[in-house]
């Protein structure tokens, strides 16, 4: 067999496992696999570096499925590439705790590098993979960074808004090595794209300021792709993106250009019928013959002689290793937490959001792979890296980042930053604006993106921009994600221990910052080491107070004034500060109950919605409606936020909790009526 022959054997070899695993399952996506298998082999054969054996190798080439319901083909290029995928797990497509998930899913197959699936996300991602490596290669040189990002996406993922706003900013910012394959198959599920797309993608493109090739019909052309890709690989100063016609379903007699074969099994008539068109043994299924995996295997092996090379220039590297290796761990230098400002001043007055800001500016030295920026809300936000240049064209390591109005792009590109290794990246926007990024921080919670999240302006307490710009639902929503850790600090040495915390720890943190100023709180310069506990002791109140309350942010100074105020009229309370659900949840048995007193009743109190406090609290000092325009301060009064308001409901509450007011006798003993009561 000659060398074209068994390529083209693999090309097919690829489109029956495209074919068979969907049949398998009964479920999956077998039509834009089979039509892209020759881009796929050109790609893992000819084009990329990559090594199996060192799947984290951090100057391989990264790929990135963007139609991640295709994932057949990926998962059929990890196992024939030898990234330990075997085919029992091919055949375990979709199946309960298989290592082929019904999309790619980083951290839980070997060489998948971001999550997709939701149509869109992998377009920013690969921006922020992108423009990860640029910042690299400026502050490091092509001798250790010298790679390229390739990006298979579809209509679907050009339709969703995510993909406009990160291509618009990839253009603006020049981004080279970075190439695009735009699968125009002309299909969705719901039928021809013409249902409800008539823009031209090529012309879109071009305007964002890309490099753009019209390939027409080339699916099936193996050199000619190859070509393609090479020349876009050679434009260093702006994206590529390949408008490749192909035809969802190819061969299939029955399912070519049919919307069915995008998102279901084709049959087993069907897949037989392709199978012997293909010259594929028809009867059998996951055919893979040796020769076949051989060549892809060999394949392979090329990228464990550029990795063995680079490992090379690496050892003999003269720079500043201790640099190096803090960029790869996400961490920082040795002792790097002794940069964190502190405030001892109590009664010093202070928006968290400015707080942070300090805290992020005084130990970016010292955590080299920290880079950040906002959606257009960088000073706004706290964001802002002081002393360092702007990413742009000209200036490619900067690591002062402008997102522009595009919170959805921005999530994604962090996602992919953080994916990449090496860069620790910071994004702020108001937190009533992670609405619109909210798909790419499930995505970063589910793929353990080690991502750091400013949103500030965290209460009715910003003021006068009023119902529309106060978040109420957002704390409760964000602590319903798995995976996300949320922190809101009360005051400044809070706001510089949360970001401690986000640097220490995997996967991503939400820091809920203020707008306004908040006091300096007595005892935080000495007990804000806690926050990493999730809640402590504030103001003690002794050893069996009378009530405990529960506050977050703004409001822990709400709670110390709240309890001066009950300790006027003889009730002894208890202030908890507790910046961060998720971290409290971690501790165990005794430390919350230490903390919370049990004997006690507990009030919350947080400028939010009450949604979820039942699980910690008696009872909530809330906000169950939407906002108020007026200045924070009336904002916060108008809506029952007060030291007074909370006086009110703490005595309410313990006479709810008064054994005299509810007639109970301590001296009867007790009956089923008791228990009822």
């Amino acid at each position: 067999m000659s060398d074209q022959e068994l390529e083209q054997q693999g090309i097919n070899v690829i489109r029956g496992l495209a074919m068979d695993a969907p049949q398998a399952a009964n479920s999956g996506h077998p039509g834009t696999a089979m039509a892209l298998a020759p881009l796929a082999h050109v790609l893992w054969t000819r084009i990329m570096n990559y090594d199996p054996s060192e799947p984290e190798w951090p100057d391989r080439d990264r790929f990135v499925l963007s139609c991640g319901h295709a994932c057949i083909l990926l998962y059929s290029m990890l196992y024939l590439t030898g990234y330990g995928l075997e085919l029992d797990d091919l055949r375990r497509f979709r199946q309960l705790h298989s290592r082929t998930p019904g999309h790619p899913e980083r951290h839980h197959t070997p060489g998948v590098e971001v999550t997709t699936g939701p149509l869109g996300q992998g377009v920013a991602n690969g921006v922020g993979l992108g423009l990860a490596e640029r910042m690299l290669r400026a502050r490091f040189g092509s001798d250790l960074v010298d790679h390229y990002t390739f990006v298979v996406c579809s209509d679907g993922d050009l339709m969703e808004g995510v993909s406009h706003e990160a291509a618009s900013l990839a253009g603006h910012l020049g981004l080279g090595r970075l190439i695009y394959v735009y699968d125009d198959n002309h299909i969705t599920i719901d039928g021809p794209t013409e249902l409800a797309l008539s823009d031209d993608a090529a012309m879109r493109f071009e305007a964002y300021g890309w490099h753009v090739e019209r390939l027409g019909e080339m699916a099936n052309d193996a050199d000619g792709l190859e070509a393609a890709v090479r020349r876009a690989m050679a434009v260093e100063d702006r994206p590529s993106l390949l408008v490749l016609r192909s035809h969802i379903g190819w061969p299939a007699p029955g399912m070519t250009d049919n919307p069915k074969a995008h998102g279901s099994p084709l049959g087993v008539d069907e897949v037989r019928a392709t199978k012997e068109i293909l010259g594929l043994p028809p009867d059998e299924t996951f055919w893979v013959p040796p020769d076949v995996l051989d060549m892809y295997r060999r394949a392979a092996a090329r990228g464990s002689a550029a990795r063995t090379a680079w490992e090379k220039r690496l050892s003999e590297w003269t720079g500043d290793r201790e640099v190096w290796e803090a960029l790869w761990s996400g961490r920082g230098r040795p002792g790097w937490q002794s940069k964190l400002p502190t405030w001892s001043k109590a009664g010093e007055s202070i928006a968290t959001r400015n707080s942070a800001k300090e805290a992020l500016n005084a130990i970016a030295p010292d955590v080299p792979a920290l880079v950040a920026g906002g959606a257009d809300l960088t000073g706004n936000t706290g964001t802002k890296l002081e002393g360092t240049e702007l990413q742009s064209r000209d200036h490619p390591g900067g690591r002062a980042l402008a997102f522009g109005v595009r919170e959805h792009a921005m999530g994604g590109i962090l996602n992919g930053l953080a994916l990449h290794g090496g860069v620790l990246p910071v994004g702020g926007t108001f937190f009533v604006f992670s609405d619109y990024m909210r798909p790419s921080v499930r995505l970063a919670a589910l793929s353990e993106a080690k991502v750091i999240y400013f949103w500030t302006h965290d209460s009715v307490g910003l003021g006068e921009d009023g119902p529309t710009h106060q978040p109420i639902e957002h704390l409760a929503s964000m602590r319903a994600m798995p995976g996300l850790r949320v922190i809101r600090p009360a005051d400044a040495n809070e706001s510089a221990q949360a970001l401690r915390v986000a640097v220490e720890r995997e996967g991503p943190t939400a820091l809920i910052l203020s707008r306004q100023n908040l006091p300096v709180l007595e005892g935080t310069d000495r007990l804000a080491g806690n926050l990493e506990r999730g809640a402590y002791v504030l103001v003690d109140g002794g050893e069996d107070p009378d009530v405990v309350l529960i506050g977050t942010g703004s409001e822990v100074a709400v709670c110390v004034e709240a309890a001066g105020m009950l300790a006027e009229e003889g009730v002894t309370a208890r202030v908890v500060s507790m910046p961060s659900w998720e971290l409290f949840e971690e501790q165990d048995d005794d430390y919350q109950d230490s903390v919370l007193a049990t004997e006690a009743p507990v009030l919350s109190v947080e400028a939010a919605t009450s949604f979820g406090w039942a699980r910690w609290a008696d009872d909530s000092v809330s906000i169950d409606r939407f906002g108020t325009s007026a200045p924070g301060a009336e904002a916060l009064a108008d809506l029952g936020i007060t030291a007074q308001a909370v006086v009110a409901r703490a005595q309410a509450l313990l006479d709810e909790f008064d054994p005299d007011a509810w007639g109970y006798d301590e001296d009867e003993d007790e009956d089923e009526d008791d228990e009822e009561v």
